[in-house]
């Protein structure tokens, strides 16, 4: 028994702030950004818009696109940062909106890595037989714990949600997933408030202060790094070489970390599904964002190798080699 990519759904909310935005409200530049995160609009969700708002957006072109009724669905987990509420979690609230009532319903919380811990432990329920139509999500509304203030990391988040099916097949689908944490590094990437540790209050407005701190150059150069060996690892447990991939999906953070990981693979970049220019780093959304991309112009077809792989704050990360 494996599982297999039934059908992919994404949403981007409508506003989008470009570059040249960014550079009426803080000291920055169109041509700054572009050259060191290959970034150049980011989707911001509309006051009230919540996370799962745009996950049930992109699950629900998913499940079109598989062909199966909301019914059918029988496990969800949703890979975010940036939940509605404390509790219940993502997974459940988005069950309610679709009807899936009585299966299993939660969410992952590993930052950018999210949606691919979230797809292995999907796999590994379509795997052992416990679940026959799975739901996959990664989706975040980044900009609620942004610093508009920081142009180190202003201009480097958005907001979005991506989705996919799993099903059962004889053919291998998803041939391994991969999954790292090292919890020493949490120095490097982290938001430094929290339900039990309390969040600051700013006196002057009243508001929580709240947002994403990050070495950069730091952060760059472990990323290149664990990404590098888990893509190697992929590779190796399914005894494959370089040229047997088809298309590296990575997740969206930066252009120069996404380059590193073509270079590694002696995959020219129209080889790779890029979609960060369009709308940043959308953390756990970002990996299944450009994956329905790349299904929906037509550039992944089936039987085509994909690998997958993404990197977040902690640090986690992990990889997916999938035959489409």
């Amino acid at each position: 028994m494996y599982s297999r990519i039934a059908g992919t759904g994404s949403y981007l909310p409508d506003q989008v702030v470009t570059n040249f935005d960014l550079e009426k409200r803080m000291d920055t530049t169109d041509e700054w950004i572009r050259t060191r995160t290959g970034i150049e609009r980011r989707h911001l969700a509309a006051p009230g818009q919540t996370t799962v708002d745009m996950a049930e957006h992109a699950a629900r072109r998913a499940i079109e696109a598989a062909g199966v009724t909301p019914a059918e669905i029988d496990f969800i987990v949703f890979g975010t940062t940036t939940p509605d509420l404390v509790f219940p979690n993502c997974g459940t609230l988005l069950q309610a909106r679709l009807g899936a009532r009585g299966c299993p319903a939660f969410s992952v919380e590993t930052a950018c890595s999210g949606f691919i811990y979230a797809l292995s432990i999907a796999d590994k329920f379509v795997k052992a037989g416990e679940a026959k139509c799975a739901l996959v999500v990664g989706a975040e509304t980044l900009s609620r714990i942004t610093d508009w203030n920081d142009r180190n990391t202003a201009v480097l988040f958005g907001d979005g949600a991506g989705a996919l099916v799993l099903k059962p097949t004889a053919e291998a689908g998803i041939l391994s997933t991969h999954l790292h944490s090292d919890g020493e590094y949490k120095d490097l990437l982290y938001v430094e408030s929290g339900v039990s540790r309390g969040f600051e209050v700013d006196p002057a407005t009243n508001k929580v202060n709240i947002g994403i701190k990050m070495a950069g150059s730091e952060v760059f150069k472990v990323a290149v790094t664990k990404l590098g060996a888990a893509v190697d690892e992929a590779l190796a447990a399914n005894g494959l070489e370089k040229s047997a991939v088809d298309w590296l999906i990575p997740h969206q953070a930066n252009i120069r970390i996404i380059g590193a990981m073509a270079k590694r693979l002696d995959l020219p970049m129209e080889k790779v599904i890029l979609t960060v220019q369009d709308h940043g780093n959308t953390s756990a959304a970002s990996v299944p964002l450009a994956l329905d991309t790349g299904v929906r112009d037509g550039r992944i077809k089936r039987g085509d190798l994909l690998l997958l792989e993404a990197f977040g704050g902690g640090f986690t990360w992990g990889s997916a080699l999938v035959r489409f």
